[in-house]
């Protein structure tokens, strides 16, 4: 009201005159806000006119005119400044606080600021965050440094990843790979190849195309049951109850990365690692170790450089699974889990009891202290390694038990937590229920405050299978599990993601319409138009634009 009555007696105040040339450059950065602009400036004009009265408007006023020179007028006369004015560090700074969500919303501010937000080198903190660094092609004789190829920036790698992991909530297909003549103990996915590794207890490896579905090579029989396989685009590694570690190398110009029949390759791309004394029940990579589990009751580290054992953990039962991160590993042995240290091999958390029974299996996701376990009852549960301590119990945040049998095997990609039980049943579990973005310099993320009762079950179960599921692997848009009944099955939920494609592309259809027609209906506002006429022309619009969807 002060700012009126000044208006009205011809008097201008630098508040005033501030409130006002505010108000003008923020309606300046909406471009459909042309009427409200020459508005603003109409005000402006009285006030630097005293003798003119309360209403009377120059009889030279050309609002196009007016339009042209407010924003210099204002940013020369006010001092008005922009955020992208500010230091590059510092707007990089600002930048890297914000999360996948805000990062978006600022794109969407200007030209500028899109290009700053879609450039920025927060894409690739977010992204490793939730996955780590991508598992990409590298060449044999150079150094495993993931980063953007084929010009794709952060931001389209993490887009592209958060659209797919939405695809397990949609339509999917079941392909049955069958080969193996016994129950199939461990199978492994290696998206970033298209490739399926599986074994049992016929003790052959099989490697599969993920794609076709088509066996593309078998090892020769290894001996005894083969309990674990992993890989990346460089080693596969498997192990069983005879307690060796048997390695291929990935052979230059090879399509399929690995020749395991070893016909007419290099004797030197094989190769056996030896230093447990009981069977090998698990094993982890990462770009620089080799971790191993065993029977024998303990977990060796490998450089992979020298491929020599460098660490050997020793617990006080039957190691059954493990899950690196960073300079940790977690492991479960009998019914409690361990997290080790691999700098100086010393032990940073214990939490005993974790399951009724045998702990089984275990996961863990990207954000360091946050691990996933399932047990011989029947549960999973997650707990906060960073809250635990060798001398006190820890009680776990979360408990589901989806599951009539023992869990026995656990896959995480983020956001997905992917079970296979005894039982036949599959279980998925959305973490983003439980885990939030938190701003400190401590962590990248925490754990939600919720009531434990109040804990949703699995968001999907997928079943159809009459035996025992040994093993489960998730990525890209794939499950793959296996079981006693010899048989592979891959749920492909690719169809799912090109449904969600076209849904997207529906909807930004019907985005940028209702965009136009509302810049439509703002320059007939503007030129004087009345609002029926408006409403028949937007009708007639939508018509048309109806017309050519169809």
């Amino acid at each position: 009201m002060a700012f009126d009555c000044n208006k009205e007696r011809g008097v201008s105040s630098p508040d005033n005159c501030s409130s006002i040339c505010t108000e003008g450059t923020l309606i300046q950065a909406n471009p459909l806000s042309h009427y409200w602009k020459a508005k603003a400036w109409k005000s402006h004009n009285k006030l630097g006119n005293q003798k003119s009265s309360y209403g009377s408007i120059p009889r030279d006023f050309n609002p196009k005119k007016d339009d042209e020179v407010s924003s210099e007028a204002t940013a020369s006369t006010f001092g008005v400044r922009c955020f992208t004015d500010l230091p590059a560090a510092l707007v990089c700074e600002v930048l890297a606080r914000l999360d996948a969500k805000e990062l978006g919303i600022v794109s969407c501010v200007s030209t500028i600021l899109h290009t700053l937000a879609t450039d920025h080198q927060g894409w690739k903190k977010l992204y490793c965050e939730r996955w780590g660094l991508p598992n990409l092609p590298a060449t044999l004789n150079g150094p495993l440094v993931p980063g953007p190829l084929d010009g794709k920036s952060w931001k389209t790698y993490f887009v592209e990843r958060e659209f797919r992991s939405k695809s397990f909530m949609g339509k999917f297909s079941v392909d049955v790979l069958r080969g193996h003549n016994e129950d199939v103990r461990a199978v492994f996915l290696l998206a970033s190849a298209n490739l399926i590794f599986s074994s049992g207890r016929d003790s052959v490896v099989r490697m599969w195309n993920m794609e076709e579905g088509l066996l593309i090579d078998t090892s020769r029989p290894l001996g005894g049951t083969i309990r674990a396989i992993t890989a990346d685009t460089r080693l596969l590694v498997t192990g069983g109850t005879n307690a060796y570690i048997q390695c291929w190398r990935a052979v230059d110009g090879n399509d399929h990365l690995f020749h395991i029949s070893g016909n007419g390759t290099d004797q030197n791309s094989e190769f056996r690692l030896w230093g447990h004394e009981g069977p090998v029940t698990c094993l982890a990579l990462d770009p620089l170790r080799i971790y191993s589990g065993s029977w024998d009751m303990s977990v060796c580290v490998w450089d992979r450089a020298h491929m020599e054992c460098v660490q050997k953990l020793m617990h006080a039962d039957w190691v059954w699974d493990i899950a690196p991160r960073g300079n940790t590993i977690a492991s479960t042995a009998g019914s409690d889990v361990y997290v080790w240290d691999i700098r100086n091999s010393e032990l940073t958390s214990l939490i005993s009891n974790a399951h009724v029974g045998n702990t089984y299996s275990v996961a863990r996701t990207h954000l360091m202290d946050v691990l996933f376990t399932g047990g011989e009852d029947g549960a999973i549960r997650l707990f906060n390694v960073s809250d635990v301590s060798d001398d006190e119990d820890s009680k776990p945040l979360a408990t589901w038990v989806p599951h009539s049998g023992p869990v026995r095997s656990l896959a995480f990609e983020y956001p997905w937590l992917v079970s296979a039980s005894s039982d036949g049943r599959i279980a998925l579990i959305d973490s983003r229920k439980l885990l939030t973005p938190k701003k400190s310099s401590k962590g990248p993320f925490s754990v939600k405050n919720f009531d434990a009762s109040a804990i949703e079950p699995p968001q999907r179960m997928l079943h159809g299978f009459r035996c025992d599921l040994f093993s489960v692997a998730i990525g890209s848009d794939r499950i793959v599990c296996a079981g006693e009944d010899g048989a592979v099955r891959v749920w492909n939920f690719s169809e799912a993601l090109e449904i969600e494609r076209r849904a997207q592309a529906l909807r930004s259809l019907r985005q940028e319409n209702r965009m136009r027609r509302r810049k439509a209906q703002a320059e007939m506002n503007a030129n004087g138009r009345r609002p029926e006429q408006c409403s028949i022309a937007m009708k007639k619009n939508q018509l048309k634009g109806d017309k050519c969807v169809t």
